[in-house]
């Protein structure tokens, strides 16, 4: 038999400091910025219209931040987690230079924390993933952790090395566009005309709308981002798996999710950051997808008085709208509803 192909690793295979430099690099084209728009219908003007952007000072509409996450993210998994039981969740992401159609992005992973779990059959990975364009500029950064199977039981148990990740990215470390000029920027034409000001910390907003994931939507999305997790696409082994059925990629949640916020959050067109995340639960074709937001904190950028930062809690939950903002109980458990408990931060015009 051929042993040409590649299983990818089990956590026996990893090593804290290891570097892993992921394939197929990926030039972002238009087709690529319109197909993210039919899949998830993100209105922000900023990544909309190369108008809107430009009287903001940028050269032509940037790509959706969390497009290009997507894609960053896509490179890791064959290497990563394509073993993987469950991605368990983010932590330090930050957003570095703009990217727009025509960059090419490549990611490369350092392994920073291993930790086997005490069935002996699984571990947690932490990586640190790194994603530049062309001529080496980073253009994101993030960690995640994920659980892994183990193919060699007898196996050597590593040492347990778990890092220490802040609850979230200081404020003094968000990166602002050196570009943006807010003078021009037309709150009309953004669709609101709510700013950095009129929001207050515990403030919950209700995005009303919703989606119905369906089977051909999350696939189509999970290939545009050459994610090859077999749990999205294979029916033939997923019916004999945990769930009898293929489960829908997180991060397509994460972009429902994000879109919905322009009812309510429409001049919040930059993701400055990934404070942290967790995928509580799955998500299946047929349910349907709500989401709300509270604003965890407000704080001034310093140096920039036309601009400011909100942190967010987005939470997604399934087939149940958001009129009681269900979340958490009081003994600490999610509520039954909720899929995803994602905290980000964004930039967003002040006043003036």
């Amino acid at each position: 038999m051929s042993t040409k192909t590649n299983p990818s690793n089990f956590f026996e295979d990893f090593r804290v400091g290891m570097e892993i430099i992921h394939a197929t690099p990926r030039t972002i084209t238009g087709g690529d910025v319109a197909l993210y728009t039919a899949l998830y219908g993100s209105r922000f003007a900023v990544q909309s219209s190369g108008a809107f952007a430009a009287a903001i000072g940028l050269p032509c509409a940037p790509v959706d931040d969390m497009l290009l996450f997507h894609l960053v993210f896509g490179k890791t998994v064959p290497d990563i987690s394509l073993n993987a039981i469950a991605n368990l969740g983010y932590a330090s992401g930050r957003f570095h230079a703009l990217t727009y159609p025509g960059d090419t992005i490549r990611t490369v992973s350092e392994v920073i924390g291993l930790k086997e779990n005490s069935n002996g059959k699984t571990g947690t990975v932490y990586v640190r993933s790194v994603g530049t364009r062309q001529g080496g500029e980073t253009v994101l950064e993030y960690v995640r952790w994920v659980m892994v199977r183990k193919k060699d039981l007898g196996a050597p148990t590593p040492d347990p090395v778990v890092p220490e990740l802040p609850q979230a990215v200081p404020v003094a470390d968000l990166i602002v566009p050196d570009a943006l000029d807010l003078s021009g920027y037309d709150t009309d034409l953004a669709g609101s005309a709510y700013f950095w000001d009129d929001y207050e910390a515990g403030e919950k907003i209700d995005h009303v709308d919703a989606m119905t994931v369906e089977e051909s939507d999350h696939m189509l999305a999970t290939r545009l981002y050459q994610n090859t997790a077999k749990v999205h696409f294979n029916q033939h082994t997923e019916k004999d798996g945990r769930f009898g059925r293929r489960i829908v990629y997180g991060g397509h949640i994460i972009s429902l999710a994000r879109s919905f916020t322009f009812n309510g959050l429409a001049n919040a067109f930059k993701i400055a950051t990934i404070n942290g995340g967790r995928h509580v639960a799955p998500i299946f074709a047929g349910d349907t997808v709500y989401a709300w937001s509270q604003v965890l904190s407000k704080d001034a950028l310093p140096g920039r008085t036309d601009l400011g930062a909100l942190r967010l809690r987005l939470v997604a939950l399934k087939d149940q709208d958001c009129a009681v903002f269900p979340y958490r109980n009081q003994e600490g458990k999610y509520d039954p509803a909720v899929v995803l408990d994602f905290d980000y931060t964004v930039l967003i015009p002040r006043k003036g």
